[in-house]
């Protein structure tokens, strides 16, 4: 549970918080936080970065279609060299909070498939680990034994 945390938190636009989000919920959760802050370095590094953005903004812009557009981004870049410090600010609020809108639920639609899928893999992996251990402790057991 604890790599399916990790994983699904990893995904999210959230890059500078992933640490204090993976160790909050594991706490709370009461699941392994090793596992989870493991699983989340496996899932978002900087390999995996442009592709994790892309992916959120383009999920959250079919929700939440014409928010943020590239255009839209251009034209702040634009903006921002040419007014002043106030108008700057006011615009980059403005576009902030559709940013996150946007980015946040294209983040949340990313998160669930991929905690799911790392539930099950993290789960077939350690159960198969487990009963390998087992086998070995048997047979161990068994030459002891003759």
């Amino acid at each position: 549970m604890g790599a399916a945390v990790g994983a699904a938190i990893g995904i999210t636009p959230t890059l500078p918080f992933h640490t204090v989000m993976i160790l909050s919920a594991t706490l709370i959760m009461r699941v392994n936080p090793i596992a989870a802050i493991l699983a989340a370095t496996i899932v978002s590094n900087p390999l995996t970065f442009i592709p994790h953005y892309y992916a959120a903004w383009w999920l959250g812009d079919l929700f939440l279609p014409d928010r943020l557009t590239w255009l839209q981004i251009k034209e702040l870049l634009f903006q921002l060299k040419s007014v002043g410090l106030l108008e700057s600010l006011q615009t980059i609020w403005e576009v902030g909070l559709n940013t996150s809108l946007v980015m946040m639920t294209g983040g949340l639609l990313l998160a669930i498939p991929t905690g799911i899928i790392s539930y099950i893999l993290a789960y077939k992996f350690f159960v198969t680990m487990h009963r390998k251990r087992r086998e070995k402790h048997l047979l161990n057991h068994k030459l002891k034994q003759v």
